[in-house]
């Protein structure tokens, strides 16, 4: 009776940490992991009844087609999961969330066009990721953030057309690459992916067949061919200018800067404006071709040949200046901080505000790759010059100021 009875109680112990579906293999391995062979058992979704102590899971060569939230939430020990070789299309976010121990994962050869990436963020100890042979057009910027211990990484023979700037940054342990056999548009979006390979350690498999689809001019080329000439960083020059000869005239006191750019394709030019009271951001031109403002309220008029006119410039205006030119290849800015003043000797008054002002007229900044930070600061003052003789003025009445005796003078220029 006491052997039996020590029988049943090994049997119930063991039970639960031997369960394993009835299409499935389940064994244990010399180093006491537990793997569960599904492969090849034409299973069309992932089985019941698998052990929760289950560390390597084969699932490969099946009729799999779907990946639920809870598909995998008997074996959350698991840290190798083969799935290639099915036909799954459709996974759920959340699916894979919960695998934190996953240290190999084979999604490869199935026909997965969205994947839930977010699910990727608590598998920091994901060293193994195949999701070659899929229909993957697409990866976000942060797809890879967190895999921190990730060692290969397989996205070759998809649809992806390109590759968001740093897609591979933040993956310290990257040691292999597979991203061949991709119809790649090599537009300047992509010219990043050329830079990054010529400074990287990573290995990049069949780099030289990492060919651009598009444009027609580089059609068949490796990605890793693409001429320099083609894609050049923006430069911006900002100038402030002191007359409005050429301008569209405007009652009042009027403001006039004009952003200069250079690049290839050439950029497109953003403001970015911070007053006291509020932050603006302009990402075109604001004004007809006929001089009027598309919005009627607008403060801030951009014309489409990089020049911005603030009509009857106030206190209100004060602030800093941006100018943003943007292209494929990335962003260059230049910024300039404008402060309002008025005196009746505007000579006297600029030069005890800064002794080293430069010559009134126009002025300019300038940054582009070629030119390393030489200050640590800007600052434009503009001075009203009030003629003596208004003030005596028949009745008191108030100056005028007109545009031709406006100032401006520069106090230290910070040119980038």
């Amino acid at each position: 009776m006491r052997p039996l009875l020590c029988c049943l109680v090994l049997a119930a112990l063991l039970g639960p940490c031997l369960a394993c579906p009835s299409p499935c293999s389940c064994s244990t391995k010399k180093n006491g992991r537990l793997l569960a062979e599904c492969a090849y058992k034409d299973l069309q979704e992932v089985p019941k009844g698998l052990s929760s102590n289950v560390t390597i899971l084969t699932l490969s060569a099946n009729r799999i087609g779907w990946l639920g939230q809870s598909s995998f939430a008997e074996v959350p020990e698991v840290q190798s999961l083969w799935l290639g070789y099915n036909q799954i299309g459709v996974v759920e976010p959340g699916a894979f969330a919960l695998l934190v121990h996953l240290k190999n994962l084979d999604l490869s050869h199935n026909k997965i066009a969205d994947f839930p990436w977010q699910d990727l963020r608590n598998l920091s100890g994901l060293q193994i990721l195949k999701m070659n042979n899929n229909r993957l057009a697409g990866l976000s910027r942060d797809a890879f953030h967190s895999l921190k211990d990730l060692r290969s990484l397989w996205l070759n023979d998809n649809e992806l057309t390109t590759l968001a700037e740093g897609t591979f940054d933040n993956l310290p342990s990257l040691s292999q690459l597979q991203i061949f056999n991709n119809p790649f548009n090599c537009s300047c979006k992509v010219f990043w992916l050329k830079k990054w390979t010529e400074r990287t350690s990573v290995s990049i498999t069949k780099g030289g067949s990492t060919l651009c689809v598009a444009p027609a001019r580089l059609k068949g080329r490796a990605v890793t061919d693409i001429p320099d000439h083609h894609c050049v960083a923006p430069s911006v020059q900002l100038t402030y200018l002191s007359n409005l000869d050429n301008t569209v005239m405007y009652d009042g006191l009027t403001l006039t800067l004009h952003c200069s750019v250079a690049g290839s394709p050439l950029p497109e030019i953003r403001w970015k404006i911070q007053t006291s009271s509020r932050r603006i951001e302009i990402n075109g031109p604001n004004v007809a071709r006929d001089g009027n403002a598309k919005q009627s309220q607008e403060r801030f008029l951009v014309f489409k040949n990089g020049t911005m006119a603030i009509p009857n410039f106030s206190k209100e205006d004060e602030g800093t200046y941006t100018c943003l030119a943007v292209n494929d290849v990335g962003t260059r800015d230049v910024s300039v901080n404008v402060a309002l003043a008025g005196s009746e000797n505007p000579a006297e008054d600029l030069l005890r505000d800064d002794p080293h002002a430069g010559h009134l007229g126009g002025q300019s900044c300038y940054k582009g790759d070629e030119m390393d930070p030489s200050g640590v600061g800007e600052k434009l003052v503009i001075i009203y010059h009030m003629p003596r003789e208004s003030k005596s003025g028949a009745g008191g009445a108030l100056p005028q100021v007109h545009v031709g005796t406006l100032l401006l003078a520069l106090g230290i220029v910070l040119c980038w």
